[in-house]
């Protein structure tokens, strides 16, 4: 399987030396693979690139100076560091290998790298007589022995002159080397598309047809699939849930809303899991005013109107993603479910009774069958993590991609 960088974050720091000019390559090879990437520059880095560069190329503010009262109030170097799912640092010249050892912070690159929870790559780059010195190479045995990654350095033409030891590697290599670093899940390199909680369909401005519906199994299902790999977008009707790291969010209201953003993503998309419940009808017309009740009137009629269906939209387009539905039924739920599967050209389904209140709707546990054309798969009571990682894990399963677990 190809390296992959998806969803991960990669912090970078950038020291002095004329190798900084490949950092800007690095960040492009970085986000190739799918990464996000922040930089921190040292004052020295900054004589050879210039921070405007950088950012252009990372789409994110360069992080420049420790004692910055903009970037502590947006995001300081603690959390800075916090955020990073890896440091690299590359180049690292001498000086700053050399302040890395003996635990320095009296800049920001070297304050991250004592405030990081995360691994710490050096790319060193340096001239290959500081490359060779004693004090060099006893900073680097140091270094290694504290479990800090070394890439290269790689030999040749330096750009003092010199012929040697102390190039720093290409960036395609760098890349490389570090998305080795990160097991890559069996999702790996697929768009996953996913709906969650219940849409509303107005009335008037202040009223609206709903349903039960939390949103908790689809964002479950959201950061399983993240954590199989996958690049994730998720549609959301309103919850009061937080969105997963690593995951697109797409908010909607109206079922209608939900349609239109899921044929927005169809082409982008290679598994699309509908776990949202989507009313089925909604009012006929809104009214434009607050609807008020007369002493005259003991009952209301409104005329409900069916909404587009939009898994059985997804699943007859010509350009078929893999299509996951969900049949929340309250009695004979098998028999509904592998009726949905075959009438709306599912490729799978979830089937679950929601007639039990400790489960379904609002609970945090569940327990659901799993209909394909080629039988059922029960999955007893679990929280809804759980539950998710297996319907993650069977989806591998049906496209021929072996266990993510």
């Amino acid at each position: 399987m190809a390296a992959t960088l998806t969803n991960r974050r990669i912090l970078l720091g950038v020291s002095g030396g004329i190798a900084a000019y490949k950092s800007a390559e690095l960040i492009r090879r970085l986000q190739d693979l799918g990464a996000d990437v922040r930089v921190v520059m040292t004052r020295a880095a900054q004589e050879f690139i210039t921070p405007l560069t950088l950012q252009a190329l990372s789409g994110n503010p360069v992080h420049l100076d420790l004692l910055d009262p903009k970037a502590e109030a947006a995001m300081g170097h603690i959390e800075l560091a916090r955020w990073a799912d890896v440091m690299v640092v590359a180049p690292a010249s001498a000086d700053v290998i050399a302040r890395i050892t003996q635990g320095n912070g009296n800049d920001l690159l070297t304050t991250a790298c004592l405030a990081r929870r995360c691994e710490l790559i050096i790319a060193p780059a340096m001239n290959e007589a500081m490359w060779h010195h004693q004090a060099t190479q006893a900073n680097l045995t140091e270094l290694q022995a504290r479990g800090v990654y070394q890439i290269g350095p790689a030999a040749g033409g330096q750009a003092c002159g010199d012929m040697g030891m102390g190039r720093m590697s290409e960036p395609a290599v760098l890349a490389q080397e570090i998305a080795s670093h990160f097991e890559t899940g069996m999702l790996a390199g697929k768009a996953v598309v996913i709906t969650a909680g219940p849409t509303r369909e107005a009335i008037d401005p202040v009223r609206f047809v709903s349903n039960h519906s939390s949103g908790k199994m689809g964002y479950a299902l959201a950061q399983a699939a993240v954590n199989a790999g996958a690049k994730v977008t998720l549609i959301s009707g309103p919850t009061a849930l937080s969105c997963p790291d690593h995951v697109t969010r797409v908010d909607v209201v109206s079922a209608e809303d939900m349609y239109q953003a899921s044929m927005a993503v169809l082409n982008e998309c290679d598994i699309f899991i509908a776990s949202a419940a989507v009313a089925d009808f909604r009012p006929e017309n809104i009214a434009e005013q607050k609807m008020k009740k007369t002493a005259a009137e003991d009952t209301m009629t409104i005329t409900m109107v069916k909404n587009p269906d939009i898994v059985a939209s997804i699943a007859s387009a010509n350009n078929k993603p893999f299509v996951v539905g969900f049949a929340a039924e309250t009695h004979d739920v098998l028999r509904y479910a592998k009726d949905k599967l075959h009438r709306k050209n599912l490729d799978m389904i979830i089937a679950n009774d929601v007639s039990d209140p400790a489960i379904g709707f609002n609970s945090d546990n569940n327990t659901v069958t799993i209909v394909t054309k080629n039988g059922n798969l029960h999955l007893p009571e679990a929280s809804k993590c759980q539950l998710s990682t297996l319907i993650i894990d069977h989806i591998a399963h049906q496209q021929g991609i072996s266990s993510i677990r």
